[in-house]
């Protein structure tokens, strides 16, 4: 049984579905107002290294509502205090720890050390949770069955897409990035993915081809997060915080900007 949450490959399809239908009915208890207190007299202590709003929210929120109670630490892992007197402290007192940090590898040294179950909730490698959550949505919207979709994803290789090509590994699903030529994903871990992919998993620099036929768009636009980026180059496209209809997206002056490969798509 794995102990911590760090990378969905960690997790089998039985077991990543699994989580999708348990989350499926935890919801389905909160929105009917059945008390579900599966986590009374437990603790998870947060780990923020980074402002957050909705990461903070949710996580406080949901231990609350499944009965537990949570402890906020704003540290920077490493700094006043090493990673490994972190994980042996908490060890002694929370029964989880939860962590969002800026180096994938802090996550993973203090998942190693600590006896209590860590939680990946956003690094500069993956962000698991996120994914979840997002497949989950989909799922409501599009039923269980996502093997006929086509997501794509328009933006840069960075934590999110690299969980989205872990999902993808583990669930049918064809997947596309779409992302300028300078702002790759970790193709390595790309690689790995579509060895192991139920689905396809594609990276192009051409936006025209990657969301002609698509059934969803995600479109990223807090960019570069843990990279440095000009935002003047992104024109339209910082505005544009929403999930999107692929036909209506594209501004041809900011995918210029950008780097991008853009031909310009008509409306219906």
């Amino acid at each position: 049984m794995v102990k911590d949450f760090i990378s969905l490959l960690d997790f089998s399809t039985d077991e990543v579905l699994g989580l999708l239908d348990f989350a499926d009915e935890l919801k389905a208890l909160q929105k009917a107002r059945t008390p579900h207190p599966l986590l009374a007299g437990k603790s998870l202590a947060l780990i923020f290294e980074k402002p957050s709003l909705r990461t903070r929210v949710t996580f406080q929120i949901g231990m609350f509502q499944l009965g537990g109670t949570t402890v906020l630490l704003e540290t920077r892992l490493g700094e006043r205090e090493s990673v490994p007197d972190v994980a042996r402290n908490l060890d002694r007192w929370v029964d989880g720890i939860a962590a969002r940090t800026f180096s994938h590898a802090h996550v993973v040294e203090l998942a190693a050390l600590a006896k209590a179950p860590v939680v990946n909730m956003l690094t500069d490698r993956l962000h698991p949770c996120q994914i979840l959550a997002d497949a989950q949505a989909l799922r409501e919207h599009r039923g269980k069955d996502l093997s006929s979709l086509k997501l794509v994803f328009v933006g840069d290789g960075n934590n999110v897409f690299h969980s989205w090509a872990e999902l993808a590994a583990r669930i049918p699903l064809h997947l596309v990035l779409a992302c300028p030529g300078a702002y790759l994903p970790d193709m390595e871990l790309v690689e790995a993915c579509r060895q192991q992919a139920k689905g396809r998993i594609e990276v192009t620099h051409d936006v025209e081809a990657a969301v002609r036929d698509a059934d969803v768009v995600l479109l990223l636009t807090e960019w570069h997060e843990f990279r440095s980026l000009d935002p003047s180059a992104l024109g339209g496209l910082v505005a544009a915080r929403r999930i999107i209809d692929a036909r209506n997206v594209l501004d041809p002056a900011a995918w210029r900007a950008s780097g991008w490969t853009y031909r310009g798509l008509g409306r219906p």
